[in-house]
């Protein structure tokens, strides 16, 4: 009934259909896909719901890697659990659609993908796993959590680039939200609402996240490292280590081993 895989979509686009459901949702990189004429850009916090014999094409850039799950609605039978859990999951596809994950789903996703290149050869798993998603994604849609995609859409991976393209100098949320072309209360809102964390936390976490790479890939000084990544001095970088990831630089540097 489900199964589930990761690949690379081609840069080229590819127009096709097929006779069972489809969820594509973004695992690292972007790529544009076009169901029924709609268009829907994909990245790590956007998945793509293609309802069987919808005309869809798609091209992703070069590092794209996506997670594609299919259902199919003619192979459970009617006296079968499969054919329950297919209920369950059918209102997923109703129409073509765009979700917007939220942060504990993006967790999700990224875990599984990454249990998925780790274990390619585990049918078993990778179905169960693709259905835990579905489940998820039927449950939000149900309770009416679904963030729906419009022109002012949050894209987290956008407002990451943007942090990242500017990591060293002094960035406020006012900044974030004109990236978004939003006002701060609407974008602080809507961050909340699809993220999961507010966008001051978001830009904390992100500038940890490069402290942790550069102390743990490079053997650049605590200093040079705190000036690259934002923080005003070493014992200020030390300090959200220890209080938010548990760590210190010097025990990342003998964990990661760099001298």
């Amino acid at each position: 009934m489900l199964n589930a895989r990761l690949l690379k979509l081609p840069t080229a686009s590819h127009h096709h259909r097929h006779e069972h459901h489809q969820i594509v949702v973004g695992v690292r990189g972007e790529a544009d896909l076009s169901v029924d004429g709609t268009g829907s850009h994909l990245d790590t916090w956007r998945a793509c719901l293609v309802p069987t014999e919808a005309r869809h094409d798609y091209c992703g850039d070069l590092q794209n890697h996506v997670l594609v799950i299919n259902l199919d609605p003619y192979m459970p039978a009617l006296n079968s659990p499969a054919h329950s859990e297919y209920e369950t999951l059918a209102p997923l596809f109703e129409k073509p659609r765009t979700l917007v994950l939220d942060s504990k789903l993006q967790g999700l996703v990224q875990f599984v993908a990454g249990e998925f290149d780790r274990s390619p050869d585990n049918e078993g798993m990778k179905h169960h796993m693709g259905a835990s998603i579905l489940h998820c994604m039927a449950e939000r849609l149900s309770e009416g959590r679904e963030v729906r995609q419009n022109r002012h859409a949050i894209s987290p991976d956008t407002i990451r680039r943007y942090i990242m393209e500017n990591i060293q100098r002094k960035i406020t949320v006012n900044d974030l939200a004109g990236v978004a072309c939003l006002s701060v209360s609407r974008f602080h809102e809507m961050f909340r609402e699809v993220v999961g964390v507010t966008p001051h936390q978001f830009l904390l976490q992100t500038r940890l996240d490069q402290a942790v790479q550069l102390l743990t890939m490079t053997p650049l000084s605590v200093a040079e490292v705190s000036y690259r990544t934002g923080f005003s001095s070493q014992s200020a970088l030390t300090n959200a280590l220890r209080k938010h990831k548990g760590t210190t630089p010097s025990r990342l540097r003998i964990d990661g081993k760099v001298a």
